[in-house]
């Protein structure tokens, strides 16, 4: 390793630990067991609810024992646990939800109510704790949305046993918890009979890890686990075909009315799955061809596995759950209203509002002399980007209608051949078009990013969380998945 990156994983380390208001010591308020605070997120119509559905004790505690108050400012929402007085900050996390995603759409803003089922994880408390969740508002001040304090020794509280015909699977590392990151894989959608394939899949799914920076240079420091609960029947829900799937934790196309947004509702199957492993972060591995998937921050990513684009898939929507990366594009229709208000700053680490162009969060990285904004030739990239979306959209509208009108095998295969060879020949032109601006690794200001066209700016003209396609994180994201997975190891 170079003397300068050596320093650099260094001084990163240093600043995930001396950024925490104090230091905590594990031992003096936690056992090395996890507490599960499982709950319902309510929308009434017109604010938010909490309500408490049951708490558990669980296994072995994955997470760090030395950064336990959270060292960044990520997500919508975060849990916190103090002392009883509610005078002392013993753990924190932020996090964002499902229901922080619904609350931004024109249902919610009808007034349509909606519950969601959550958990909240952290090591078990050796005596009565404050727990509060809290709501991280525009200006960076929190509205506590639930608080209660938490016996630990009540007989109320639940004693984890494993789920049945679970099969955990050590796909790599044998480093203990606590200060390795343990990265469970849920298998979704594979029967009974695809064992093997699910094996196949695991270790796919663990080389695309490791051909991707930064996670090759600290693969030593990295569990990944599968945990294997076979379905009923193999593949996921896709609504707009008619065809629903019993799986093992239902996940479903078409989540918040995207075609190809893929997740799940069923949150309480999938933690009762995923107590079976230590788990710092948590990937649906969905049996399925059909090019699809999401990440929410701090709470799981989903992908297909037998796309054409899952290395793209796996590591973009990881990029969300895990390192609270946004995404950068802003072409695509989704179902979100001002998913960054106006004059506001994003917190995540890789968009900016640019309110304030000399102090970019971004500015160790800026090359020297490029201007803020930073021309890309933009409107030439748009032209490009709305021909292929009307393509594909043409394309998957044909898909879907000869599904549901019985259209033989043969000819919905060769439509959905048509969509893959779309997607790689949109790489191809992509990556033509980057090389052409004279931009190739400068970092700046890129206008276009967090599904806005104009107001919010990217690091690069590219990266893996801006266009699909086989590519690396840009410098700023890749920055940001180191620090994470510190937060974890050191």
């Amino acid at each position: 390793m170079r003397l300068s990156k050596l320093l650099g994983l260094m001084l990163i380390a240093g600043s995930i630990l001396t950024a925490s208001p104090g230091k905590i010591k594990f031992e003096d308020h936690f056992t090395n067991v996890t507490m599960r605070i499982d709950y319902h997120h309510i929308w009434d119509g017109s604010k938010e609810l909490i309500s408490l559905d049951r708490i558990y004790k669980e296994g072995e505690w994955a997470g760090s024992r030395n950064v336990l108050l959270d060292p960044f400012k990520y997500g919508k929402y975060s849990i916190k646990l103090y002392t009883e007085d509610g005078k002392k900050l013993l753990f924190s996390k932020g996090f964002d939800s499902y229901f922080g995603e619904y609350i931004t759409t024109d249902d919610a803003s009808k007034g349509i109510k909606r519950s969601y089922h959550e958990t909240a994880l952290m090591p078990y408390p050796v005596s009565k704790s404050l727990f509060k969740i809290e709501k991280i508002s525009p200006n960076e001040n929190s509205i506590t949305l639930f608080s209660k304090v938490i016996d630990p020794g009540s007989v109320n509280i639940i004693i984890g046993k494993p789920e049945k015909n679970i099969e955990v699977i050590k796909v790599h590392g044998d480093g203990k918890p606590g200060v390795c990151l343990d990265i469970a894989i849920v298998a979704e959608g594979y029967t009974d009979s695809e064992e093997d394939k699910v094996k196949k899949d695991l270790n796919k799914v663990k080389d695309i890890f490791f051909s991707q920076e930064p996670y090759s240079s600290l693969k030593h420091k990295i569990n990944i686990y599968g945990i294997f609960k076979p379905s009923d029947e193999n593949g996921t829900d896709e609504p707009r075909i008619g065809s629903f799937k019993n799986t093992s934790v239902d996940t479903t196309f078409n989540s918040m009315g995207s075609p190809r947004y893929l997740l799940t509702e069923s949150n309480k199957k999938l933690r009762d799955i995923t107590s079976a492993a230590p788990c710092d972060a948590v990937l649906i591995m969905v049996n399925s061809s059909r090019y699809g998937g999401g990440g929410i921050y701090n709470s799981f990513c989903t992908f297909t596995i037998d796309n054409e684009q899952a290395a793209y898939l796996i590591l973009h929507e990881f990029g969300h759950s895990f390192s609270g990366l946004a995404d950068e594009y802003y072409s695509s229709s989704v179902a979100y209203n001002e998913f960054y208000p106006r004059g506001t700053e994003p917190v995540e680490p890789n968009i900016t509002a640019l309110l304030k162009p000399g102090k970019i969060k971004w500015s160790d990285h800026v090359s020297d002399g490029t201007k803020l904004p930073t021309d890309w030739n933009k409107n030439e990239f748009d032209r490009m980007n709305a021909k292929f979306g009307k393509t594909r959209k043409k394309l998957n509208l044909k898909i879907e209608e000869l599904t549901r009108s019985g259209a033989p095998e043969k000819e919905i295969k060769k439509a959905k051949r048509a969509i893959e060879l779309l997607m790689l020949r949109k790489e191809k032109e992509n990556s033509n078009f980057f090389g052409k601006t004279g931009k190739l690794g400068v970092v700046g200001a890129f206008e276009g990013a967090g599904y806005s066209s104009e107001g919010l700016y990217r690091p690069m003209q590219d990266c893996i969380m801006f266009t699909i396609g086989k590519k690396p994180y840009c410098k700023v994201c890749e920055q940001a998945v180191e620090k994470m997975i510190r937060k974890y190891i050191d």
